[in-house]
């Protein structure tokens, strides 16, 4: 997504409908996850309204982000979206394919 000329609230209305997505709940399920109206939702997500602080914490919270990344241009987000412990579980996880990919191939010739 081209974000060069976004303004805040588009940026905010583009993060929670990506975010609601990636969820994979609708703007009336994710009103009630929130706590919120789904005309809330829909103002977000069609740029007519702003979010408070409250709200946009509550958004955070329920996508499992930080707050400040509902704010952020999603290119810029994107460098951030692995969290220190997935990283380390993911070099694991390739780490145990490469040795037992290894040891099959080592098993196979000898």
């Amino acid at each position: 997504m081209e974000t060069k000329g976004l303004n805040l609230r588009q940026i905010l209305a583009a993060n929670i409908k990506e975010q609601r997505r990636i969820l994979g709940v609708s703007q009336e399920k994710l009103a009630e996850m929130a706590g919120l109206s789904w005309q809330t939702v829909n103002s977000l997500e069609c740029k007519r309204t702003w979010a408070s602080d409250g709200t946009l914490d509550t958004l955070a919270q329920v996508f499992n982000i930080e707050t400040f990344q509902l704010l952020m241009p999603p290119e810029t987000r994107a460098a951030l979206s692995l969290r220190p412990t997935d990283t380390l579980r993911k070099l694991a996880q390739a780490k145990k394919a490469y040795d037992d990919n290894f040891s099959n191939i080592y098993n196979n010739i000898t």
